[in-house]
């Protein structure tokens, strides 16, 4: 992973072959949960540019040269959805309050803000980095999720330790319900 820029945006290059053989520019890809546009693609890498807004609202800003990121391509029409709506609109930043190992998995506890805890309940979904996951409890001030050992092989999850910042995306139905109900 490789970036520059300043106020004016970011530019990010991310090493991913298998990924950028399917993409061409002008297509969305998320990195840990943010949907960007692929402005070119060689040689196994894709680049992109993420502006103030989306470093604003996500933790893209902070990564450095190196750092290791979930990339997931969208979601084509017809392909089987097994998660929940994933948009790729990250909603906010959560914070790692504790990673306990449980079994083969990890339980993860969140600190999550309280404008995103009202989207959140038991069993529902909740993207983190990107990646969707299953609410396993909810407190005042964050949920617990427990990942599985095929999650935490498949994505950036299982190097989250307490202090780190994730990107939060809740489930876009509950927002639209609570939009709806007003």
């Amino acid at each position: 992973m490789g970036r520059n820029g300043g106020p004016d945006g970011a530019e990010l290059v991310v090493e991913a072959p298998e990924t950028a053989a399917g993409t061409n520019v002008g297509d969305s890809v998320a990195l840990d949960g943010v949907c960007l546009t692929a402005t070119d693609v060689s040689d196994g890498r894709i680049a992109f540019h993420a502006v103030a807004e989306t470093l604003r609202r996500s933790t893209l800003a902070a990564l450095e040269p190196g750092a290791e990121v979930n990339v997931e391509p969208a979601l084509r029409a017809g392909e089987p959805l097994g998660g929940h709506y994933v948009q790729g609109h990250v909603d906010g930043v959560g914070r790692v309050a504790a990673a306990t190992p449980e079994g083969d998995g990890l339980r993860l506890r969140l600190e999550v803000p309280p404008e995103l805890l009202r989207y959140c309940v038991e069993k529902g979904s909740l993207a983190v980095q990107g990646v969707s996951l299953t609410i396993a409890a909810l407190s005042d001030d964050g949920v617990e999720i427990a990942l599985v050992p095929h999650t935490l092989a498949a994505t950036t999850l299982a190097t989250l330790r307490p202090g780190a910042e994730v990107n939060l995306e809740v489930d876009v139905l509950a927002k639209y319900v609570e939009r709806l109900a007003r």
